[in-house]
């Protein structure tokens, strides 16, 4: 509003739920790609996978077109562009209707070839393998591609030259220069972006300003007000606290990591993110473990662990749960079953202790639903300039107003009336001011936040201390930093 999945309506990238082990990483590229026989050897890498269909160079094939002050990035304009969705919460009708028509209206010769599915990895790992990528990806859901062994492997394109060039509506202003501070960083991998997080997303404990207001319930800024609150909840026959198990853990991993954040500060995650030594069994760490671990045993419903994320969401509609983790996607996810009057609000997580780094307002908040555009497909350059087009202000009012999800460009939401959900998060977000944090180690290392998805489970319900917990992520993390094999990141 990513205005940080996912998350990912349903999936800013960094709301995607449980990955499934089909899911692409660097070894399983290879070893896919050299059983198809497309690995002259076993030791050629996934670049030599990755050619044209004729076995020259993959770039000759590629469409260009003249550079000039209309078209700053050289795009064919007759060139066909083939852009793949993630149908999650955010659906596909933005691209269909809002950003498809952007580019078809400037190149109206350009033929668009238009998919989407909720199964990213599934769909295109073939097709990055044997070297005919989509020109556009929105790599987000339960299945997405693995960004760093991408990258490691050459799919995708730098996006620097995207983010230098001149914006849509002023040519004298770049392209990053029109974008809320940190999207690029949130994209960058060692120094380059790779991607694009366009949603800039607020996430905290969501509610029913309905609810509240009915029952008197104020939402609490410290932990013993926060505890109090859900004791007089119970009391009152609703499920206090609820996230759903089966396949989005990660909701609750990133409130646990926030408590984490605001006992000892954003560099409890920069951390984690490093693969600095002992980051996961740091206090900070342990502590916020803890405290959530209780949350789980006393103000939870077990049954939770087995159902999907829109299955307990229906729940929180019923007024059958009352607070629940997620980010400002999830006003729009629910848009078909909230009732009228519902009127979604969020709280920042309240504050641990009294000598807490972060104040209570802080807020895990950061650009998110991530894009990216394939190096190796025909038409990078359209796909760039594709982009371009998303980050006008046509391009991102058009996905405000129909998603009700901030974006990433600077003043999108302005003249655009808000729904309640929305309107809270951005006067949360206004309040939380420079307390705004995020990590990136779950784009940059998947078997990480996989491990993480798990450990926060077994953890929440009761299958594991904190302690237990913290050793767990410590042990999966040295193991990352240990592999040879995997690409570092770090910021």
């Amino acid at each position: 509003m990513s205005v940080p999945p996912e998350p990912r309506a349903d999936e800013s990238f960094r709301n995607r739920p449980e990955p499934a082990p089909s899911d692409l990483t660097r070894r399983t590229l290879l070893g896919r790609a050299a059983a198809a026989g497309l690995l002259a050897t076993p030791a050629a890498g996934l670049l030599s996978a990755c050619v044209g269909g004729g076995g020259g160079d993959a770039e000759q094939d590629q469409a260009t077109g003249t550079k000039s002050a209309e078209n700053p990035l050289g795009v064919d304009p007759k060139a066909p562009l083939e852009i793949v969705i993630f149908n999650g919460g955010y659906g596909e009708k933005y691209a269909t209707d809002i950003h498809e028509p952007l580019y078809k209206k400037k190149y109206p010769e350009a033929e668009i070839k238009h998919s989407a599915t909720q199964e990213i990895s599934t769909t295109l790992q073939p097709r990055f393998a044997g070297g005919n990528p989509p020109d556009f990806v929105n790599n987000s859901g339960t299945k997405f591609m693995d960004f760093g062994a991408l990258i490691g492997d050459g799919q995708l394109q730098d996006l620097t030259e995207l983010f230098d060039a001149p914006s849509v509506d002023d040519p004298n202003k770049k392209v990053r220069d029109t974008l809320v501070a940190g999207t690029v960083e949130s994209g960058t991998y060692n120094g380059k972006p790779y991607v694009l997080n366009y949603v800039f997303t607020v996430y905290g404990l969501w509610y029913s300003d309905k609810l509240f207001s009915s029952r008197g319930w104020t939402p609490p800024t410290t932990w013993s007000e926060f505890t109090s609150l859900l004791d007089t909840i119970k009391k009152a026959g609703i499920i206090p606290y609820g996230y759903a198990g089966k396949n989005a853990p990660y909701y609750q991993y990133l409130v646990i990591l926030t408590t984490a954040a605001k006992i000892g500060g954003p560099d409890v995650l920069k951390n984690i993110d490093n693969l600095v030594d002992g980051a996961w069994t740091a206090d900070p760490v342990r502590q916020a473990a803890e405290m959530w671990a209780e949350i789980g045993a006393k103000y939870m419903d077990k049954s939770h662990e087995g159902l999907i994320h829109t299955e307990v969401q229906l729940q929180q509609n019923q007024d059958k749960v009352a607070i629940y983790p997620s980010g400002s996607w999830l006003e729009n996810e629910q848009a078909k079953s909230t009732p009228p009057g519902f009127n979604y609000a969020v709280m920042p997580v309240p504050s641990a202790t009294a000598s807490d780094k972060v104040p209570a307002k802080g807020l895990y908040a950061t650009a998110g639903e991530p894009y990216f555009v394939s190096a190796k497909g025909r038409n990078p350059r359209g796909a760039m300039e594709y982009m371009r087009l998303m980050l006008s202000q046509e391009g991102a009012k058009g996905f405000v107003n129909l998603n009700k999800s901030l974006t990433a460009v600077t003043g999108s939401a302005e003249g655009v009336e808000l729904s309640p959900g929305l309107a809270s998060a951005s006067s949360a977000l206004t309040a939380a001011g420079q307390d705004v944090f995020s990590y990136r180690f779950d784009s940059w290392y998947k078997e990480l936040d996989t491990e993480l998805r798990t450990a926060t489970n077994a953890l929440m319900f009761g299958r594991e201390n904190a302690d237990q917990f913290v050793a767990r992520m410590q042990k999966k993390a040295d193991a990352i930093a240990n592999d040879s094999s995997i690409t570092k990141f770090s910021r």
